[in-house]
């Protein structure tokens, strides 16, 4: 079988995987990585059996992507424990430059393979869920590996910043959702207020975002200040607060955007035999304006999600916790496992959030006409 382009293509990343070093071993936490190459932690003829299975995977890539992930993760696990066995207690094994690009390598090349398939959007979220599933269960044998130890030393503490990471981004999302599109309806009815609207949004999203952070610094440690109830709520200046107004700001204009985009795309027609039926201004907009125009809406709010989710982990910068106090706290101390304990969770639920959303659009009638 004659490999597709895609496939000879990441064979380079793949053959880059396999000729780098594939691992790092260190005593403790903070000593220099001694590389190691996999013909070292398994042996020559396990090493030589490896590199044909990848130019099988290149071959028949789209049958064997997904196996061969999986497969490349597990062996993650098998080396750090072979490395780790019978050493100090305190040593622990880092995925090297040549684990990352395999990974990579196959990580898209199966996302070609299902994208050859075009799966429907439940077989979507059915892959999805699937991907958890089997990555929960490869994870179980990364106990040696540096990235699980640091997890294991924070998992009280990891958890509790997941949840105060989701309340972040999805709190801002919402609040956007349910400020934007009435927003936008009303803009889109409206057409004098759109240019001071759409001209304040898009100067909003063009501050940066730890400027922003600042910048609300201020007023709502005034406000937390002079007023005993909004201090009460846990308004600050410091903290969730200026991070929530800051991701909710950044979220309104591809709400608002997207919502009038959605009415306008709606045909004159449909629009004519609305009002030839009698429905009123407002029994239109429920029945007939909305619906048609929730596709789009839906884009723009899997859009905001997704940053949302990125932006949240800068938060951490002013107390407001989240993934980032992982990211801070690892560059502060010069420790990339740590870093990747925070970076690695907010990649995985941004990549879900988009699945979820783009299932989610496909799934309403005539979504994709």
């Amino acid at each position: 079988m004659i490999p597709n382009r895609l496939a000879l293509v990441l064979a380079v990343p793949l053959a880059a995987g396999l000729a780098l070093p594939f691992a790092g071993l260190r005593a403790n936490r903070i000593a220099a990585a001694e590389p190691v190459w996999l013909w070292q932690a398994l042996g020559a003829p396990a090493a030589i059996g490896i590199a044909l299975l990848a130019v099988l995977t290149v071959m028949w890539g789209r049958v064997l992507a997904a196996p061969a992930l999986a497969a490349w993760l597990a062996l993650m696990g098998v080396v750090a424990h072979r490395l780790t066995a019978g050493g100090p207690d305190f040593a622990r094994v880092s995925p090297g430059a040549g684990f990352w690009l395999g990974a990579v390598a196959l990580a898209l090349l199966l996302a070609d393979a299902l994208a050859q398939r075009r799966p429907g959007p439940v077989a979507r979220l059915t892959w999805l869920a699937a991907a958890w599933a089997a990555l929960a269960l490869l994870l179980q044998g990364w106990g040696h590996v540096s990235i699980l130890q640091e997890y294991a030393a924070r998992y009280m503490t990891f958890w509790a910043e997941a949840q105060r990471h989701l309340a972040l981004a999805l709190g801002s999302f919402a609040g956007a959702v349910l400020v934007g599109v009435p927003l936008g309806v009303l803009i889109q009815r409206r057409a004098g207020w759109r240019g001071p609207v759409m001209g304040t949004l898009t100067a909003i999203q063009t501050v940066p975002s730890i400027a922003l952070f600042g910048l609300l610094i201020l007023p709502l440690g005034w406000l937390a200040t002079h007023v005993p109830m909004a201090r009460a709520v846990g308004i600050g200046g410091i903290g969730m607060a200026p991070a929530f107004v800051a991701l909710f700001l950044y979220a309104l204009l591809p709400i608002v955007t997207n919502t009038v985009a959605g009415l306008r795309g709606i045909p004159a027609s449909v629009a004519e035999a609305a009002r030839g039926m009698g429905l009123s201004p407002r029994q239109r907009l429920a029945r007939v304006d909305i619906p048609l125009a929730l596709p789009v809406i839906l884009t723009g709010a899997r859009i905001v999600l997704v940053q949302n989710i990125g932006l949240a982990t800068i938060g951490a910068l002013i107390g407001a916790g989240g993934f980032g106090t992982f990211v801070f706290q690892g560059l502060g101390q010069t420790a990339p496992d740590l870093i990747l304990l925070g970076a690695l969770p907010t990649v995985a639920l941004a990549f879900s959030a988009q699945v979820v959303f783009d299932a989610l659009i496909d799934l309403l009638p005539g979504a994709r006409a």
